[in-house]
């Protein structure tokens, strides 16, 4: 239904159902905005959105009211400006500012807002001074003292499903806390930070550490960058969302004296061919079905923590970066006469649990962990900042040959239902001896929040899901329960939109900013030569030299999992 309204006097037709701040942004009118983000339902707790309706008589916040037909807004006045100081200084009361050691110190909308409005930022005293910083195992850090109490680390955390951050009232404060329940635990998914917009929420080393690898001495440095991190670090660099990147970020990882840089895209490859494999047995002998993606390290630790029972429903292959270093300290070891202890392999990834899968014993291969450190995009971007080096500004290079031409099915793993579209390219044609006539499986894509589609493999529908956003996977382990046979395979992803949503992707994210990461990755798949996994020259000729081994195959491409005990538990 239309409506009419006017915004600082200026007449608007708009849709009845939509909030004053949705208008005024369609409309380029600017409201300021802290704690609101769109993937949220809003709390209205920062009050800075307020705004003066005519014929109501205390300010009301944009974001929270929804327009009616007639209504008349300002969206400033002496009034309004007042009351955004005031509540701008008691926001700044309970945030202890760090602002040099901040994953918003680039980007601050906090800082911004305190110059705009002129405000005294110690007006009041830290109420927050020397309240604790809590580190979630490997991946994730929690500095209470810069909370501000918003409250949007808590609701992404319950539309997880995990429901792992709560809040509980200490001294009239409400204080974010961890859950004391045993049935519950942290999955590492890093949504926290992607949503926390002061910065209490950050990566395990997201400054201190990040140079630690380039410091080791006598080292070959290698590293390897996601198939995600090519459509995002751009932005970073003001480049428009969805900035194809690849050898700008090949030249930039050289400049900051990386030996050798790999696409971990190839490793995609690798997964996609034994996933498909696997997939094609398990279809015929009907075993543990449906199968699930395990190329999410935060999925996998949910099954091994809130549901252990369907451990043997995962994929036993690693995940594509493990993959790649594997093989970086094996057979490219091997190549190039260079002992494996004397590698140091340091993965660039869109995902805070990356930090936590790398020190799993079950990756290692004959002693060695295969992956020294991982670097998020927001910790690569720091570094290359703190190294004077502008992106935009890098001479184009490629990356080293050895592992780094992926087919376009290893690109599109970066989005959600690019692994299930990878794996099934490759499984049609080793089970029909066929390639699928339309290799575009538009079904499986998109930022819904479960896909479904039915492949006909010769004489077998086989029916597919995908689930995006670990709150979606409750849904459809609910509709497992009720139809085990519902479905074959399922991929699911714990970040919304896949790995171009993650927990380590610039912020600010939104759905929109996903939607363009994601056409990126498919425009690459599109335009490629090869598009299926078991062409990649790369893959037949380890497959030919190297993995003639079944030892070593198995070593190298496959992994275990187990049921797994409550790890983040502090007690408050």
């Amino acid at each position: 239904m239309k409506i009419n309204i006017r915004i600082d006097n200026k007449k608007i037709n708009t849709t009845k159902g939509k909030t004053i701040l949705e208008i005024a942004k369609d409309n380029n009118i600017d409201i300021p905005t802290l704690c609101y983000h769109p993937d949220i339902k809003p709390e209205a707790s920062c009050r800075l959105c307020l705004v003066d309706i005519k014929g109501v008589k205390n300010l009301q916040t944009a974001c929270s009211v929804n327009v009616a037909d007639g209504m008349e807004i300002k969206t400033t006045s002496t009034k309004i400006k007042k009351a955004r100081k005031i509540n701008l200084e008691l926001l700044f009361s309970e945030h202890c500012e760090e602002c040099s050691d901040c994953i918003w110190q680039y980007d601050c909308k906090l800082k911004e807002l305190g110059k705009e409005y002129n405000v005294n930022i110690n007006r009041f005293i830290d109420r927050k001074d020397g309240w604790k910083n809590y580190k979630f195992d490997c991946s994730l850090e929690f500095d209470s003292s810069k909370c501000i109490d918003c409250g949007n680390c808590v609701t992404i955390c319950k539309r997880q499903g995990v429901s792992f951050l709560e809040r509980k009232v200490k001294n009239t404060f409400n204080q974010v806390i961890t859950s004391q329940d045993k049935e519950k635990d942290c999955t590492y998914c890093g949504q926290c930070i992607v949503h926390c917009p002061v910065g209490a929420f950050e990566a395990v080393g997201e400054f201190e550490d990040v140079s630690k690898p380039l410091e080791e001495k006598g080292k070959v440095v290698v590293v390897q960058f996601a198939p995600s991190i090519r459509a995002s670090i751009g932005e970073e660099f003001d480049m428009p969302y969805g900035s194809v990147v690849t050898n700008k970020l090949v030249g930039a990882l050289r400049s900051l004296g990386f030996n050798k840089v790999f696409d971990v895209a190839v490793g995609a490859d690798f997964t996609t061919i034994a996933e498909a494999e696997e997939l094609a047995e398990r279809l015929e002998n009907g075993k543990h079905l449906p199968m699930f993606t395990s190329c999410c390290p935060a999925w996998v630790k949910y099954i091994e923590f809130y549901r252990p029972d369907l451990i043997p429903n995962l994929t036993t292959v690693r995940s594509p970066h493990i993959i790649s270093a594997g093989l970086i300290k094996t057979y490219w070891a091997e190549k190039n006469k260079i002992d494996p202890k004397d590698i140091i392999v340091v993965s660039i990834m869109p995902c805070t649990s990356k930090k936590y899968e790398i020190r799993r014993p079950e990756l290692k291969i004959d002693g060695v962990q295969v992956i020294d450190y991982v670097l998020t995009t927001r910790e690569l971007t720091y570094l290359l900042k703190r190294n004077g080096i502008n992106l935009k500004n890098v001479k184009e290079e490629k990356p080293d040959n050895a592992l780094s031409i992926p087919s376009g099915a290893g690109v599109i793993y970066g989005a959600s239902g690019g692994v299930m579209e990878s794996a099934l390219r490759t499984a049609y044609k080793k089970i029909t001896g066929r390639k699928l006539k339309n290799l575009n499986l538009k079904d499986v894509r998109g930022m819904e929040d479960i896909k479904k589609a039915c492949i006909k493999i010769k004489n077998k529908n086989v029916n597919v899901g995908v689930v995006n956003g670990l709150g979606n996977a409750y849904k459809m382990l609910e509709e497992i329960k009720e139809n085990p046979k519902a479905y074959d395979y399922i991929e699911v992803m714990a970040c919304p939109g896949g790995c171009i949503g993650g927990g380590g992707q610039p912020i600010p994210t939104s759905n929109e900013i996903r939607k363009k990461r994601a056409r990126s990755l498919y425009g690459i798949d599109t335009k490629k030569k090869i598009r299926t996994a078991d062409e990649n020259p790369i893959v037949k000729k380890i497959y030919k030299e190297y993995f003639n081994n079944k030892s070593r195959y198995k070593k190298i491409n496959f992994t275990s999992f187990s049921k797994k005990k409550k790890e983040v538990d502090y007690k408050f």
